[in-house]
């Protein structure tokens, strides 16, 4: 039985899913998977891209453990490709690979006054509050009054997090740190801006539901975004998730007034014009155009300039990928050039042994579902095209260990996350959480390695203050 020898880099779900499909489905040949990832903990954004307070999406990853721990998969954790290893040396030891590094970036927003203080990309934010080891552990969280702009489940989840009590978060997996920076905000009013209309958004029904389950947040909405056009009203009879979204706001329109300490306000037919900027440089208010609908299912300006104070804004307009080392990047959408993901080189033709699936081959879009089938095709051209894989000088399975000890990289290894999965569970365990995750890269690498003890009932909430 001829050997498949792969590399994928990126363990989170795109990359997961591409290793336990190719399991699957290649049953001509004997394979061996090696999963490379930059952070010492796999998972990808799934452990950093969703809301501490999301446990039933964060269900995703037990599923990816059981993939983990099937015992037909390596990883090696902690190693940055392009530094730590190239795509040459995975030439060397590998007859393939697969590129699953998604897209973590903030998509531009092109408005005047984005480059003011108090304007925030959402995805930094997002690794903020989800403990990503190489973010600042400070947020700079001072304004009563922030903007969101956005109308996608990240403008959700940001708006959520910047209006949520953060005592209503501790229950869950959030950092310390987070915790300490959330309690002490002082904020009143989130304002939640989206260009098209309410029957247009991109959110899901459960994301826009629990808005409204907040503790001490109202959720306010206008009753001038609800006079529907022809197409939102087709779409909201034909569309079942449209359906419900309009079934949940048109509830919040009958809503009394409330007397929550904060407010969650969703602006619709607002398309961003301006962050207005006082005389230090800082964000002082946002300006918007009021929209209305074209009759074609878009939206067309009305003329109408509307200003609201702020001390923030936050954009949550979409991610975008980065590019790799060795390999080409189309920088208008923020892709690795494919078919169907094989990778394409600059003269449009197909790089042998070198494919892409996830975020980085198709873009920001898309759900749990659509990674999975996205990997399905990318691995069926895998193991079509065998004549186009690369002869390995070292397929063995010690080389690349020992390359990377080599080079001085502490690498982690899937016994090592389980030592730092226990360990996060062990800091929260004396405090009802369901962990509190670790945040320094360093303290990650020593739990994996071993070099920190398991945390008793007596040390854990210290070690929980140091995160």
């Amino acid at each position: 039985m001829p050997t498949l020898r792969l590399a994928i880099v990126g363990a989170g779900p795109a990359g997961i899913y591409a290793a336990d499909i190719l399991l699957r489905e290649a049953h001509a040949y004997d394979v061996s998977i090696d999963l490379f990832e930059q952070l010492p903990a796999p998972y990808g954004l799934v452990r950093y891209g969703v809301a501490p307070d999301h446990p039933r999406i964060k269900g995703i990853i037990n599923a990816l453990r059981d993939v983990l721990d099937s015992g037909h998969i390596r990883i090696f954790g902690n190693v940055e490709y392009g530094k730590d290893i190239t795509l040459d040396d995975l030439k060397q030891h590998y007859n393939a690979v697969v590129f699953s590094t998604g897209a973590v970036k903030d998509a531009d927003l092109d408005v005047p006054g984005v480059e003011l203080e108090g304007s925030y990309g959402a995805a930094e934010f997002v690794s903020w509050f989800d403990g990503h080891p190489d973010v600042p552990r400070t947020w700079p969280l001072t304004a009563e009054s922030v903007a969101v702009i956005g109308n996608g489940n990240v403008a959700l989840d940001v708006s959520r997090i910047l209006a949520k009590h953060a005592d209503d978060l501790l229950p869950t997996e959030v950092p310390d740190n987070v915790y300490q920076g959330l309690k002490a905000s002082p904020v009143t009013d989130v304002h939640v801006f989206g260009r098209r209309g309410p029957a247009q958004v991109k959110f899901t029904p459960l994301e826009l539901r629990e808005l409204g389950e907040v503790p001490d947040v109202d959720v306010v909405v206008y009753d001038e975004d609800f006079d529907h056009d022809e197409a939102s009203l087709t779409a909201i009879q034909t569309n079942k998730q449209v359906m419900v979204i309009d079934r949940v706001l048109q509830q919040w329109r009958k809503r009394e007034p409330g007397t929550a300490s904060r407010r969650l306000h969703l602006h619709f037919y607002a398309k961003p014009l301006e962050f207005v900027g006082d005389d230090q440089g800082r964000v002082a208010a946002i300006r918007y155009e009021r929209t209305r609908p074209n009759g074609q299912g878009g939206v067309e300006g009305t003329g109408e300039v509307r200003e609201i104070p702020i001390q923030a804004a936050y954009r949550a307009v979409g991610y975008f990928g980065s590019p790799l080392p060795g390999l080409p990047f189309d920088e208008r959408r923020g892709v690795i050039p494919n078919h169907e993901g094989q990778v394409l080189d600059d003269d449009n033709q197909q790089m042998p042994g070198v494919y892409a699936t996830g975020w980085i081959k198709r873009g920001p879009v898309g759900l749990i579902g659509h990674t999975k089938s996205d990997a399905m095709e990318t691995v069926q051209h895998i193991v079509n095209d065998q004549a186009q894989w690369w002869t390995p000088v070292d397929p063995s399975d010690e080389a690349v260990p020992a390359l990377l000890r080599e080079r001085g990289v502490e690498y982690t290894d899937l016994d090592g996350w389980h030592r730092l999965d226990e360990h996060e569970i062990a800091l929260g365990a004396p405090h009802g959480r369901a962990r509190v995750k670790v945040v320094p890269r360093e303290e990650m690498v020593d739990a994996s390695l071993g070099r920190i003890e398991a945390p008793s009932a007596d040390t854990s909430r210290a070690g929980a203050d140091q995160v």
